[in-house]
C-alpha cells in the first residue's frame, strides 16, 4: 500500500575515509517526510547534516568507506538503483539541491537564464527554447525580474543570486528539493525574504523541502516537522510545533535553550563541553559527557521512543517495560 511519504530514510549511514581513520558522518540514520512539508534538520556544526543531504541524493566523494541504508523515494528504494540509473531518473529529476554558498556557484560567464534552463536540458531531454520558458517561470515563481534571465550573475545582488540557485533547482519541477543553509550568507532581511518565497512555493507547487540549518529560529518559518542531529545520528523527530513547544531529548532543549528571546529576559543558555569525534564516537548515548541528566543506563545503546507521534533517542522516556 502507497504510503503518504515523499521520502522515507532508513539506517541510513556514511562513512568517510581519512588519513586519521574512518569519519561516521552519517550512522543509522532514520527519518520520513510526508508530501507537501518540509522537514527542518538542525544541529550543530560539524553533527552530520551537509553529509546527510550528500547520502540522500548520492552526491558522494571518492573516499566513502560506506554508504548503506534504504532511501525510499515514493515508495522506491532509490539505494538499489545502479548510478547511472540514479542520474536519469532521480538526481535533479524527482530530487534536487541547493547547496552551501549556492548564490556563488553561479558561472561567471554564462547568463543565469542559460544556467537555470540546464537541468532542464539535460535532465528533461526539452529543447533550449522550452527550457528557457520553463527558467522564466521559475524566475517569477521565486520574484527574479523577467529581464534578469539575460543577465550574469556578478550582476546581482547576493540575494538575487540566491534566487536565481533556487530556480535553477525547480526548473525540473522536483517532488524534493535540499536547501543546506540557503540563506547563510544573507542579511536578516533578505533571509526573511528567501522563506517566505520557499513558503509560496510549497504552497503553489507542492514541493517538499528538507532544510538543513543551524538557523533554528529562521528555519521555525519554513517548518512543518524537525529532525534533530547530534554527532551523526538523529536524536529526535517531530511536528514543528509540539518540538518547539517543548522539546524532548536533553540535547534538544539545550539548544533551544541558546536561541535568543526577543521578548524574554532570561538569558541564552549554552552547551558546555565539546561534540565527540565521529572517528570515535562514544557507545551509548553519545550526548551523555554533556548531558546533565546522564545516569546509569546512558552508558548502554541509545533506544529510540515514540511519543504521541514522535521519536527520541533518550533513556529518560523509557517506560517502566523497557
Amino acid at each position: 500500500m502507497p504510503s503518504d511519504n515523499v521520502l522515507s530514510v532508513r539506517k541510513l549511514k556514511l562513512f568517510f575515509r581519512t588519513s586519521k581513520g574512518v569519519v561516521r558522518a552519517v550512522d543509522d540514520v532514520d527519518f520520513d517526510l510526508t508530501r507537501n512539508r518540509a522537514v527542518v534538520v538542525v544541529g550543530e556544526s560539524g553533527c552530520g547534516k551537509t553529509s546527510l543531504a550528500k547520502a540522500i541524493l548520492r552526491l558522494l566523494p571518492k573516499n566513502v568507506h560506506t554508504y548503506s541504508g534504504e532511501i525510499f523515494l515514493n515508495d522506491k528504494d532509490t539505494m538499489k538503483l545502479k548510478n547511472e540509473e540514479y542520474r536519469l531518473q532521480m538526481r535533479w529529476v524527482k530530487m534536487s539541491m541547493v547547496p552551501q554558498a549556492a548564490m556563488n556557484s553561479l558561472n561567471p560567464v554564462m547568463k543565469v537564464g542559460d544556467q537555470v534552463a540546464e537541468p532542464a536540458i539535460i535532465h528533461n531531454n526539452m529543447n533550449k527554447e522550452i527550457a528557457l520558458q520553463q527558467a522564466h517561470k521559475m524566475f517569477q515563481q521565486v520574484g527574479v525580474p523577467a529581464d534578469f534571465i539575460n543577465r550574469y550573475a556578478f550582476e546581482l545582488s547576493g540575494g538575487m543570486r540566491q534566487r536565481v540557485a533556487i530556480a535553477m533547482s525547480l526548473v525540473s519541477l522536483p517532488e524534493l528539493v535540499i536547501l543546506d543553509e540557503p540563506t547563510s550568507a544573507l542579511d536578516v532581511l533578505t533571509q526573511a525574504n528567501i522563506f517566505n518565497v520557499l513558503k509560496q512555493i510549497k504552497k503553489d507547487l507542492g514541493i517538499s523541502f528538507i532544510l538543513i540549518t543551524h538557523d533554528i529560529a529562521t528555519s521555525s518559518e519554513l517548518a512543518d516537522d524537525v529532525a534533530v542531529m547530534y554527532a551523526g545520528q538523529v536524536v529526535e523527530t517531530g511536528d514543528a510545533h509540539r518540538f518547539f513547544d517543548r522539546p524532548l531529548h536533553p540535547y534538544s532543549i539545550k539548544l533551544m535553550a541558546s536561541v535568543p528571546k526577543l521578548r524574554a529576559r532570561e538569558e541564552p543558555d549554552f552547551i558546555t563541553g565539546q561534540p565527540p569525534s565521529l572517528l570515535n564516537p562514544p557507545t551509548g548515548c553519545r550526548f551523555k559527557a554533556r548531558c546533565p541528566s546522564r545516569f546509569e543506563r546512558c552508558e548502554d545503546e541509545p533506544p529510540a521512543f515514540r511519543i504521541d507521534g514522535r521519536t527520541v533517542k533518550c533513556w529518560l522516556h523509557a517506560s517502566e517495560d523497557d
